[in-house]
């Protein structure tokens, strides 16, 4: 799976070497590759974040010579090399099209507009890159940034659900071009 380049972000595979290395600590640097060749990217405590309890089901579900989680992303600072976030698929295109994301970013990085820049480029990659004609998402009634993010990226709210985790939640659609 190729990067994902934004203004300020690379958007690097989630891989296998990553996810255990993050099991076995939370603060380390990996060399990994970049579009300009190796890049070492820096992963401080905070990355990444709530989805930390499902890394060693994602490690387990890689096969074989399987190095990297379908759909999912890091997001790397391209000034730093610091890791910032992840986001990706929620698993693989439903029949009818959609394609439900998630996205998760680091406190010291909130109110940028990276979590913006880094959802547009995956909305725009599943749009163009896949069969994808709707991108789906849901934020949490009490998380009004996240669903920020997804109205300025021309996501519309569709409904409503409820999580034991989350509450009460938004569910949004992004319909290709």
């Amino acid at each position: 799976m190729p990067a994902l380049l934004t203004p300020r972000l690379l958007l690097l595979p989630l891989s296998r070497a990553v996810l255990a290395r993050r099991l076995e600590t939370d603060t380390f640097t990996l060399t990994l590759d970049g579009p300009d060749g190796p890049l070492d990217v820096r992963f401080g405590p905070q990355w990444p974040g709530d989805p930390l309890p499902v890394f060693p089901v994602l490690l387990a579900q890689l096969t074989g010579d399987q190095a990297e989680v379908a759909g999912s992303f890091i997001a790397a600072q391209r000034d730093t090399g610091e890791a910032v976030g992840m986001l990706g698929t929620k698993g693989p295109p439903l029949p009818d099209g959609a394609q439900e994301i998630g996205y998760g970013f680091n406190p010291a990085v909130w109110g940028q507009g990276l979590a913006t820049e880094a959802v547009g480029a995956l909305v725009a990659h599943l749009h163009t890159e896949t069969d994808v004609r709707v991108v789906t998402a849901e934020t949490a009634l009490s998380n009004p940034a996240s669903a920020r993010v997804l109205t300025k990226l021309g996501f519309r709210p569709v409904g409503t659900g409820h999580s034991d985790e989350d509450g009460p939640l938004i569910l949004w659609a992004h319909l290709a071009p």
